[in-house]
């Protein structure tokens, strides 16, 4: 299907997928959400093994547009969680590759928590994340309750949901909510440079990491312990495992196959 609301490259092992409603400071709707479906499932069937998620214009998300919804009876938006946003951040919390995410201007309201949803974040300085929720009567939803709280801490998820005051890039970065702050006119190229090294990297053991360190929230520490040894039982058996030990003792970079 021909995207009008996303923009999509496919980069060999590297996918790039574009929020492109630059004057709705790309807003969220219901057919956005189905060019999105649609493109994922080409990113899956692509041999994908890493995803770059940004947005066009001035703007990463500013989360549902509220033009989008019917308000001539009672707004159902439990429906539209489960129909569109809890599927998006799902597909991302557990994609079978990385996902960086760059955001390049305001990410507010599910558009903030699609953003912390990915696996690494970038932030360009004059972004900024807003749980812009308490303004129109709402509560901070798409995973946002989960996840300022295991990044920042209760403590600041309450404050960011009460008060629903931006928090800037810098203040997310000292907070642990994202990875890293760069200048504007670099974040881009950095997002590209670690998505080629991802690319390269051995897939199975990122993936792992990421689900041991989502389990690690609720494990205890015997848990985790032994999360970790089925973990990584399973990747010595896996062919990049043995190409990692053969390039080190051959003193090589290795090639991994993210298999």
């Amino acid at each position: 299907m021909a995207y009008e609301t996303i923009l999509y490259e496919q980069d060999g092992p590297i996918a790039t997928l574009k929020f492109n409603r630059p004057d709705k400071l790309n807003s969220l709707t219901a057919a956005m959400h189905a060019e999105i479906r649609d493109c994922l499932d080409k990113i899956d069937a692509a041999c994908t093994r890493v995803l770059v998620l940004t947005g066009e214009g001035r703007a990463f998300c500013a989360g549902q547009d509220l033009a989008d919804l019917d308000f001539s009876g009672e707004v159902d938006l439990s429906y539209t969680l489960e129909s569109d946003f809890n599927p998006l951040v799902r597909r991302l919390a557990g994609a079978s590759y990385p996902v960086i995410c760059a955001v390049n201007g305001i990410a507010a309201g599910a558009g903030a928590n699609v953003a912390l949803a990915c696996d690494i974040v970038l932030a360009a300085k004059s972004a900024s994340f807003l749980q812009a929720f308490a303004r129109i009567g709402l509560m901070p939803d798409a995973g946002g309750t989960w996840s300022m709280t295991k990044l920042a801490g209760p403590a600041r998820a309450r404050g960011m949901s009460l008060l629903a005051e931006p928090v800037s890039a810098e203040q997310a970065e000292s907070w642990g909510m994202i990875w890293k702050v760069l200048d504007d006119d670099a974040l881009q190229d950095e997002a590209a440079k670690i998505a080629a090294k991802l690319a390269k990297g051995p897939t199975k053991a990122y993936l792992s990491a990421r689900d041991a360190i989502t389990a690690a929230a609720v494990n205890t520490l015997d848990d985790q312990l032994n999360l970790e040894s089925k973990l990584q039982g399973a990747l010595a058996a896996s062919d990049d495992f043995r190409e990692g030990v053969d390039a080190f003792l051959q003193k090589r970079a290795a090639e991994f196959k993210g298999s």
